[in-house]
């Protein structure tokens, strides 16, 4: 039963390759990067997830895979198989909280992914705002949202403090909280880049909450926390664009209000920033 398209369905997937596995139901934990789903054999469970993002390139699902390939097991779920738009890997014994792990914990996890070897490709926010500009409704595209864009691009995006491996979608719902510590999910925006601009782009419940977190990031690093501080600033107005973009985009694939509401109060901050 050959497979070479990306068309595979998870049915063929599960017999051809797991044979012995049985489906035991849709991952409670999906997101947007891929649709998911939990197979057993006998003690041992894996998530075989899909690429489902069709306009996105194919190479960047296999880039995940590699990233997983590369990095710790103590960090990242273990990658079991890879075929065609379909990866299976560990399944995480553990629990998904809705708060971030405490601040001192979090900056650990963060600084051991940073010393990590590189993973071989730049991180570029420019051709992503681009692109979600592009895409967005038209009615979506506001005076303010092409003003600001036009302002970063003459700007350019800061020079890195130091170039590291990052995850670049950390939040609450992607760490799973493991008996043998903290582990990341989803890495579909992984990529090498300023280790200032992940600390900029994680999902931080308040601004003060941020500025502790780079107060001990910078303690745990050897860095100064002034010079690292400022420099987490000159990305928030490229993080927040990559938000509200990628609401944008969100609801024009999607026809889903919410998303008009979540990209409305970025375009609030942003706003109030400017």
């Amino acid at each position: 039963m050959p497979l070479h398209n990306n068309n595979a369905t998870r049915e063929a997937i599960i017999s051809r390759y797991f044979p012995q596995y049985r489906f035991i139901a849709p991952q409670a934990h999906a997101g947007f990067s891929g649709a998911s789903c939990i197979i057993e054999h006998g003690d041992r469970r894996l998530v075989l997830r899909q690429h489902h993002d069709a306009s996105g390139p194919a190479f960047a699902f296999r880039r995940q895979y590699h990233v997983l390939k590369r990095l710790p097991a103590n960090l990242v779920p273990k990658p079991h198989f890879f075929h065609h738009g379909w990866m299976a890997v560990e399944y995480l014994v553990g629990e998904i909280k809705c708060e971030l792990p405490d601040t001192q914990t979090l900056a650990g996890m963060l600084y051991y992914l940073h010393q990590q070897s590189r993973l071989g490709w730049r991180i570029a926010i420019l051709p992503l705002l681009d692109d979600y500009w592009q895409r967005a409704a038209p009615s979506r595209r506001s005076p303010f949202w092409l003003a600001t864009l036009k302002r970063l691009h003459q700007r350019g995006e800061p020079q890195p403090l130091r170039l590291v491996p990052l995850h670049m979608d950390v939040h609450a719902g992607n760490i799973v909280h493991t008996p043998t510590g903290e582990r990341l999910i989803d890495w579909e925006y992984a990529g090498d880049g300023d280790v200032a601009l992940e600390l900029a782009a994680v999902w931080m419940p308040s601004e003060n909450a941020r500025r502790a977190l780079v107060q001990a990031y910078a303690k745990t690093a050897n860095m100064d926390a002034y010079q690292l501080q400022q420099q987490v600033q000159r990305w928030r107005p490229w993080v927040l664009m990559m938000m509200a973009g990628w609401f944008e985009l969100r609801f024009q694939q999607s026809a889903d209000k919410q998303f008009i509401a979540l990209a409305d109060d970025v375009w609030r901050q942003l706003q109030t920033k400017g």
